[in-house]
């Protein structure tokens, strides 16, 4: 695989730039405070868990030549939420089995879950621009099935019979269907 440009953070860290270090804080760090806010998790525990993700990192590069073949940003998002999750096992006393060799063995299984979550959300970001391209009154009829609610009390909020909710829900998944389709994604 071919290296991603992302690879300058990495020799940013390992060669100590000021500039580079600062760069990874300003972009990334808030995602990872974020995250860590709405898991049980306080400024502080998001600040010690963003800094342990880059010294592993930082290890990683060094004692094991570490090259990104992926965005930096979704690498480091989950190098963080593995050792927060990892940090709430412990709190909870539940016991965590971690040998100290993986610690330091980020793996493939990272890479090709980083893979994976950049496809996704690529093809999320693509389908929500098709569904902005609907009318209306289709997106109102989809949002309203997606939330779980019972088709019949959506089709008395819409002020239409519960046939004709699900004959236009129909017609309007087909339609967006058409529209993913005809892209090729």
């Amino acid at each position: 695989m071919a290296i991603h440009p992302d690879q300058r953070y990495l020799e940013g860290l390992l060669k100590n730039d000021t500039l580079i270090v600062q760069e990874i804080y300003q972009r990334f760090s808030g995602r990872i405070k974020h995250f860590i806010l709405q898991h049980q998790g306080t400024e502080d525990d998001a600040a010690d868990i963003f800094q342990e993700s880059l010294i592993d990192i930082y290890n990683q590069a060094k004692h094991k030549q570490l090259q990104l073949t992926c965005p930096f940003e979704p690498f480091l998002l989950l190098i963080c939420k593995r050792k927060w999750l990892n940090d709430i096992k412990k709190r909870g006393r539940q016991p965590v089995t971690k040998k100290l060799d993986d610690v330091y063995d980020v793996g493939e299984d990272v890479f090709a879950a980083a893979e994976q979550t950049i496809q996704e959300e690529s093809r999320t970001a693509f389908i929500m621009s098709q569904f902005e391209r609907l009318g209306e009154k289709c997106r109102e009829i989809l949002r309203l099935t997606l939330t779980g609610e019972a088709q019949e009390k959506i089709a008395a909020t819409l002020g239409v019979t519960y046939g004709y909710l699900r004959k236009k829900k129909s017609e309007c998944m087909a339609t967006l269907l058409s529209y993913v389709q005809a892209q090729n994604f």
